[in-house]
């Protein structure tokens, strides 16, 4: 157990760097269990090392010289007092240390453990963190009692939406479920008190929801997509072009963000796209000379590629067009944000204009339901919307090639310009197969 050594602060200054790779170890002479490590750099620790429940163990006292031997002797002393009542310290410790983590760092500690997360959703964790607990964060998370939750339960349901209430306390249940099992005793068990969040569950006060299922009917059609038109054209009109270099996703002088925003909007109804989808769209995953689209590692962990119909061809060819070289995303964001984010003031705007209330999932929701007003079959729509078939034996002898997928996607796109009043785009010249994509005027 090494060399027994009063310990001095001369003597311990004196004593030599272990051998490389190695580590020296000095037993005090007057405190028993008292020792100091030296490694092969010369850094000297001192440690306890006692038998705690028939295991040995080494506790870390500190540092010499910034602890002098009369201070080491004395916490060790207090140590050995722990071990000889029963107490594990080194358990104590991390007892200690955890019921100080704050939820600001549990929530550090889940996102890193959590990384493999997409973008989004650790965007959206953020999010409500910022938004709902922002007061929270320097809190130690064994002081945020069930009467607390339920209190911030209810007035989140008040000031921003018993939907957003919900949805802030699931996030926050997450985070302290993560943190309970982060944080646990010498045998397991987690040292902070049960998940408060539990208390909505356990009384009920969960807000019912009842699932959205609107969506923009026929009738409202004409009157949103004049709504577009009409902001497009206004857009276009008091647009003085400007330029600035934001990463790899440069904006050139033609970039529009309104008209990006209406072609986004677009581009899911006629689609059926997941908005993150289809704001994470790259021009790299949009082939102009095959007409398709492709969306990769979307929910169901699967590539989606869709073909694209004619007025999407002229849409997609249009923004190709006016796309720098080096440009990454079809509808790039502002100012730091790569793509498209949470374009509300728009999406606000076309309801303000056309009467008609609506959010951007409800797109998704009128491409599926016209989708299924026109009796396409149950298993291309599934492929257009990207659905799994894994329990539906006769789906998996089926394989629905992409250009099987194309009079369908058309079928909608027809129905969609018809109802809408628009006359349907001019007959499209495609590219030759095999040829680079290039660009074109609208409507080449």
């Amino acid at each position: 157990m090494g060399n027994r050594l009063n310990f001095t602060k001369a003597a311990l200054a004196a004593l030599p760097a272990a051998r490389s790779g190695k580590r020296d170890y000095y037993n005090d002479t007057r405190v028993l269990g008292l020792q100091i490590q030296v490694t092969d750099k010369g850094v000297k620790t001192y440690y306890v090392y006692k038998r705690i429940h028939g295991q040995p163990k080494r506790i870390k006292i500190g540092r010499f010289p910034d602890l002098s031997p009369a201070l080491a002797r004395d916490q060790a002393q207090v140590c050995l007092s722990q071990i000889a009542q029963g107490i594990d310290p080194m358990a104590l410790k991390r007892k200690e240390r955890a019921k100080s983590v704050t939820l600001e760092t549990a929530f550090k500690d889940f996102k890193v453990a959590r990384s493999s997360l997409k973008p989004k959703t650790l965007y959206d964790y953020q999010r409500v963190m910022d938004l709902a607990f922002s007061d929270w964060m320097k809190t130690e998370l064994v002081k945020i009692t069930k009467d607390k939750v339920a209190r911030r339960h209810q007035r989140l349901g008040r000031e921003r939406g018993e939907a957003y209430a919900n949805l802030a306390l699931r996030v926050f249940r997450t985070v302290y479920n993560f943190a309970r099992t982060r944080y646990e005793d010498e045998v397991g068990n987690s040292i902070l008190p049960e998940n408060p969040v539990n208390r909505l569950s356990d009384t009920r006060a969960w807000f019912k929801q009842k699932r959205r299922n609107t969506v923009i009917t026929r009738a409202e059609l004409p009157a949103w997509f004049r709504a577009v038109k009409t902001i497009r054209a206004e857009a276009q009109f008091s647009y003085k072009g400007f330029s600035y270099k934001g990463g790899s996703n440069y904006k050139p002088a033609s970039y529009n963000y309104k008209e990006t925003i209406l072609d986004y909007l677009l581009l899911i109804l006629f689609t059926g796209l997941r908005r993150q989808e289809a704001a994470q769209l790259t021009w790299s995953n949009v082939d102009l000379a095959n007409q398709t689209l492709k969306v990769p590692d979307t929910k169901n962990g699967e590539d989606h590629i869709l073909p694209i119909s004619d007025y999407l061809y002229d849409l997609l060819a249009a923004r190709y067009k006016q796309a720098e070289d080096d440009a990454v995303y079809v509808f790039p964001g502002e100012k730091d944000n790569p793509y498209l984010i949470e374009p509300r003031s728009v999406v606000k705007k076309i309801a303000d204009l056309s009467g008609v209330p609506f959010t951007i999932h409800d797109l998704r929701r009128t491409f599926i339901t016209v989708a299924e007003s026109l009796d396409i079959p149950a298993y291309a729509l599934k492929r257009l919307l990207n659905h799994k078939m894994t329990n539906d034996v006769t789906a998996g002898y089926i394989i629905t090639d992409v250009e099987r997928l194309r009079k369908p996607m058309q079928k909608v796109t027809d129905f969609l310009l018809s109802v809408a009043e628009i006359k349907p785009s001019a007959a499209v010249v495609p590219l030759h197969q095999g040829d680079k994509p290039r660009r074109l005027d609208h409507g080449q």
